[in-house]
């Protein structure tokens, strides 16, 4: 490991305080992909319980009225498919 030679300089106030606010601003972006990134995982799995959720009251649906039933989701009315 190289040696770290100090110096008697510094950084104008102005200059640190800009780079501290910027690297203060990156690392808050960069948590908040992080807690995004997470959200998305969530909602993917919420996403895949749902269309399980779906699949199995379709499997019911299909055994009480048919797999020629068609359900219009907005009355609850149930019809047969013509071309079934």
């Amino acid at each position: 490991m190289g040696k770290t030679i100090e110096l008697n300089n510094k950084l104008d106030e102005k200059v640190l305080k800009h780079l501290q606010d910027l690297n203060a601003e990156y690392s808050k972006l960069k948590l908040a992909l992080g807690e995004n990134k997470l959200k998305e995982v969530e909602l993917i799995e919420k996403v895949k319980e749902i269309k399980h959720l779906f699949v199995v009251e379709e499997k019911k649906l299909i055994k009480e009225h048919g797999s020629d039933a068609v359900i219009n989701l907005q009355t609850g009315e149930i019809t047969k498919n013509e071309n079934g």
